[in-house]
């Protein structure tokens, strides 16, 4: 079956909504209370899909796994090189590469637009989620303790950050989403991690 990594749709909003409602309802990963509906899926794809990235992993035409990066506190414009990204894959698609197939092409087209720094929150314990990031070059920066209050216990966040790349001085501004995917070799690189998972 074919396997594909490419940016998201907004009529992929139901599936992946499927991915992510378990996350919310089962366990302490999201602190989210309630899952998200489709709709409110497709919102926040649309608001944030022109600027920040959002790739999908599908094999024979079904999303096993997404991938996003959504702005470090935005209303600060000296943050503007920097991201937090998230992942989650579907319960029967995982331990097969697909997380490190769609990390690897998101922080490939983070890269191309001029980011310099990516982090990502994980609630403890998570011992999978900490292997998979520090496999891929995240580094600890801190615990925040007894942060979130969800299923009657508090529970830990640990941070870690990746260097994207080295920059003295960064671009003016990073290179909007959008622009990134007119680019075929950027499609090209897609497909090769692609089939790096799955």
């Amino acid at each position: 079956m074919e396997k594909i990594i490419r940016s998201v749709e907004r009529s992929d909003a139901p599936a992946i909504r499927a991915i992510y409602a378990p996350f919310v309802s089962e366990s302490a990963t999201s602190f989210e209370i309630e899952p998200p509906d489709a709709a409110a899926m497709e919102r926040r794809i649309q608001e944030q899909r022109d600027q920040f990235p959002w790739l999908v992993y599908e094999v024979g035409g079904e999303v096993l796994g997404y991938a996003y990066a959504s702005p470090h506190r935005a209303a600060r414009k000296a943050y503007q090189w920097c991201v937090e990204v998230s992942i989650y894959i579907h319960e029967r698609a995982r331990r097969r590469g697909i997380g490190r197939a769609l990390y690897g092409s998101l922080f490939d087209l983070l890269r191309r637009q001029g980011y310099v720094n990516a982090y990502a929150g994980i609630t403890l314990p998570n011992p999978g989620s900490l292997r998979l990031h520090e496999s891929l070059g995240f580094a600890p920066i801190g615990v925040y303790p007894r942060i979130g209050f969800k299923f009657g216990t508090w529970h830990d966040v640990i941070w870690l950050q990746l260097r994207l790349q080295e920059a003295d001085v960064p671009v003016a501004e990073p290179l909007p989403a959008k622009r990134l995917f007119e680019d075929g070799g950027v499609r090209e690189r897609l497909r090769e991690y692609a089939l790096r998972g799955g």
